[in-house]
């Protein structure tokens, strides 16, 4: 129980939370925003047809209704969704962790981080290599000879 209770109090638990009433709460926003301004503009390219931009294989047939304008629609919203979580929170806290990196006087984060597999190969590459005699180069690569 304490670990458990110690989870909940590190507020990971309620960052989670809030993340998702707040996800929850921006889908329904972006999908009135869609369904009321968006739908109607992509319909307009459907003509005089009722439907917009929707048409049925078969005429007697409701369930055969191909609805291009709701797949429309509905990468409008993802790219409206995708956008505003980058520009709003991505963008923004990478900035402020480089700000913070630099105010700290730490050097910058690498932009590809090494697996620590591949660190821990490098490392036995190079020990083998100098166990042989041979020089390691910078970068641990070892002229060909």
């Amino acid at each position: 129980m304490k670990g458990l209770k110690n989870f909940v109090m590190q507020g990971n638990v309620i960052d989670l939370a809030v993340g998702v009433v707040i996800g929850g709460a921006f889908t329904a926003l972006i999908g009135a925003f869609v369904a009321n301004l968006i739908q109607p503009v992509i319909n307009v390219f459907g003509g005089t047809n009722v439907n917009g931009l929707s048409f049925k294989i078969i005429d007697a047939n409701e369930a055969t209704r191909v609805d291009l304008g709701a797949v429309l629609s509905a990468v409008i919203a993802f790219l409206i969704t995708a956008a505003v979580v980058y520009f709003v929170f991505v963008l923004p806290i990478s900035s402020a962790r480089k700000l913070d990196r630099k105010r700290r006087g730490l050097p910058e984060e690498e932009e590809t981080a090494v697996s620590e597999d591949i660190v821990l190969l490098t490392e036995i590459r190079d020990a083998l290599t100098a166990q042989r005699g041979g020089p390691v180069q910078p970068g641990g690569t070892t002229p060909q000879v």
